[in-house]
């Protein structure tokens, strides 16, 4: 992991999310600071953006938070952050997330999560970027994305090989072999001729 300095970590701001989803969030930060890396993260106080950031700061690391003017109006923003940057737009936080970032793991979440997420691939199927991203299938929590992936490789909206633009782990310790791991290179851009 000599290259991956920086890990940013895209999860759910909801609270009412089960407690082994709330465990996973606090062992991936402990395990953040314990291997001495940084965290990036979207900057909030509550869900488990709250408690990864508490983890790793709780346990050494340092941790940045990107957080957008219009969330941090709504007074969820993390005050005891290393950094917290307020910015002007998703677009500016999720930019600017991806430019402090090494790698990228994906804990459960909703919309949020998967729009930060999948622009993240979208971005490596199109050659912008080479950076690991990892989805942690906490006790199945990502089969149904596994299964609309494959649905779309069947319909023939994706190429077989965008199924390495990401990899899949299922429980938080795997989360540092897997970005340690060589990164398949990004499948071919589909053109019009398919």
């Amino acid at each position: 992991m000599a290259d991956i300095r920086s890990l940013c970590v895209y999860c759910g701001s909801s609270s009412r999310v089960d407690e082994r989803y709330k465990t996973a969030a606090a062992s991936l930060g402990a395990l953040i600071a314990a291997r001495g890396l940084q965290l990036v993260y979207g900057g909030g106080r509550v869900g488990l953006m709250g408690i990864v950031a508490d983890a790793a700061l709780g346990a050494g690391a340092q941790v940045v938070g990107i957080i957008p003017e219009h969330i941090q109006a709504l007074e969820v923003e993390h005050t005891g952050l290393t950094e917290l940057h307020v910015v002007d737009s998703m677009h500016t936080r999720k930019r600017m997330m991806f430019d402090r970032s090494d790698a990228f793991v994906v804990l459960p979440g909703g919309l949020g999560t998967l729009d930060e997420a999948f622009e993240m691939l979208t971005w490596r199927q199109l050659k912008l970027h080479e950076k690991p991203v990892v989805f942690v299938d906490i006790d199945g929590f990502w089969r149904p994305f596994l299964r609309l992936v494959d649905h779309m490789v069947a319909q023939g909206f994706c190429r077989p090989e965008n199924r390495d633009l990401f990899q899949v782990v299922e429980t938080v310790e795997e989360v540092f072999g897997a970005i340690a791991a060589p990164q398949p290179i990004a499948a071919p851009i589909v053109d019009s001729r398919g």
